[in-house]
């Protein structure tokens, strides 16, 4: 390519990298930056000059020029990859933002096993090996109600975990209408192929009788699967087995019941005047020989993957080699130990776990929320109102609910909504909103204590950036 005179001009003012080094020394202290740091973002800031140069997208070239880039990807490289953020999306378990939030006292428990030694795999009482999941065992029980329980690292690798186990070379029982997918097009016909199990399909999408299970079981029948349906619906003309029928046809056949509840959840929300989700508890009751379920999401603890049931299964799916591969941490043992805990009492574990307080939150907090955040942006050239809509659970889990909520749709002045948006989401922290009906809306049941002083903080610093 031939170079126009204009442009050997400016690729002859780039200043060396040494050039550059030393005037970033001097700015920076190389104690805050590290000095690999300093070098690979003076080579980048060069080299991104030199291709707007060829581009002829660089109509100017000096030492400050090139220094303010180095500087810019000195701050991107030392600003950690996975941030906080502000979340006024109104869902309130939103996988793209991290999931479920952690109780203060499952926090406290991660600090107070990460920094220290612990008893891991290690049993005081008889000074010998131990197992790790004895740290979460009892609790589970506890609540659950469940003979035995292990914990591995998510709920899909809970259900491959007993697939594996109980069907490796048999049929697994299903229905049509609970073959799901979930968020990264983890299918259950998948797992179930990668499990060595073969799956055996009864009824139709809409309905599937208790006849359909008889009809399908044979010498090759390893396990009747029920699925909850946690992130779809399918209303009208429908028909679908309990539990409680499918551990009858079980017992009467010799055949192992799991039941995978996806989300999981301890709590009825039907008390709390939601629409009621199964519970761990009442899948137990029915006699499900196994039940796995998510640690986050509903529950409102770290991501695991739990598994209840007779102790018969859980010890064979102990043995697993598998199981190594799937095991649960020590951090997240310890900030899950901290959430089960608080569900001994469980006024306290809706009050305490952020998942449990956001979702059974009332209306009126909402407008006294959106209220305080309307005050906090009085001052500023922006206009603000008040909007009755809806926030969602996410997570995959209760698909038709709708809460309540008052949300703040917020308008700048010579500024669209998805503008508004991007740069609101390029603020640090970013703040995270939805844009309906041309308008950028921010959910205050999803904001946390401090949020809105920082959402104020950013939409100062936006227009005073406007020209």
């Amino acid at each position: 390519m031939e170079l126009r005179d204009t442009q050997k001009q400016l690729l002859r003012a780039l200043p060396g990298v040494d050039t550059l080094l030393d005037a970033l020394t001097a700015e920076i202290p190389e104690e805050t930056v590290p000095r690999s740091v300093l070098t690979a973002s003076a080579r980048e800031a060069l080299e991104a000059t030199r291709r707007a140069i060829f581009t002829g997208t660089h109509p100017t070239v000096d030492l400050a020029s090139v220094l303010t880039l180095a500087h810019d990807l000195i701050h991107r490289k030392m600003r950690p990859n996975l941030t906080r953020v502000i979340n006024g999306t109104g869902v309130v378990v939103h996988t793209n933002l991290g999931r479920s939030l952690l109780a203060e006292e499952a926090l406290d428990r991660i600090r107070a096993v990460g920094d220290r030694y612990s008893n891991l795999e290690f049993n005081l009482a008889t000074g010998k090996r131990g197992l790790r999941y004895s740290a979460v065992e009892e609790l589970i029980c506890e609540i659950s109600g469940a003979e035995a329980a292990m914990v591995v690292n998510n709920n899909a690798g809970a259900v491959l975990l007993c697939l594996d186990t109980l069907v490796n070379g048999k049929e697994a029982v299903v229905s049509r209408g609970e073959l799901v997918e979930i968020g990264g097009a983890f299918r259950i016909p998948d797992v179930m192929a990668k499990s060595g199990g073969i799956l055996k399909e009864v009824g139709t999408t809409n309905r599937t009788h208790l006849r359909d299970y008889e009809q399908a079981v044979t010498d090759e029948t390893g396990l009747f699967l029920k699925v909850h349906t946690s992130n779809y619906s399918i209303v009208g003309f429908t028909s679908a087995v309990s539990v409680a029928e499918l551990v009858t046809l079980g017992k009467e056949r010799g055949i192992p019941v799991m039941d995978d509840l996806g989300s999981g959840t301890f709590v009825d929300f039907g008390d709390y005047g939601l629409p009621s989700e199964p519970t761990v508890q009442q899948s137990v009751k029915a006699g499900a020989d196994i039940v796995t379920f998510s640690g986050d999401k509903l529950l409102g603890g770290p991501q695991a993957g739990v598994i209840v049931g007779s102790k018969t299964h859980i010890d064979a799916i102990r043995k697993n080699p598998l199981t190594r591969a799937l095991r649960i941490d020590k951090l997240t043992l310890a900030a899950l130990e901290a959430t089960l805990r608080l569900y001994r009492d469980e006024a306290e574990a809706v009050a305490k776990i952020p998942t449990l307080r956001m979702i059974t939150m009332d209306r009126e907090e909402t407008v006294a929320r959106a209220t305080a955040l309307m005050d906090a942006l009085a001052t500023l050239p922006v206009t603000t109102e008040a909007l009755a809509l809806s926030s969602r659970p996410g997570g995959g889990s209760l698909p038709l609910l709708e809460l309540p909520s008052c949300c703040v749709g917020i308008t700048v002045p010579g500024m669209g909504a998805s503008a508004l948006e991007k740069t609101l989401r390029a603020n640090d922290p970013p703040v995270i909103g939805r844009i309906e009906n041309e308008t950028y809306i921010l959910d205050p049941r999803t904001l946390q204590e401090g949020d809105i002083s920082l959402i104020a903080d950013a939409l100062e610093t936006l227009v005073e950036a406007r020209p």
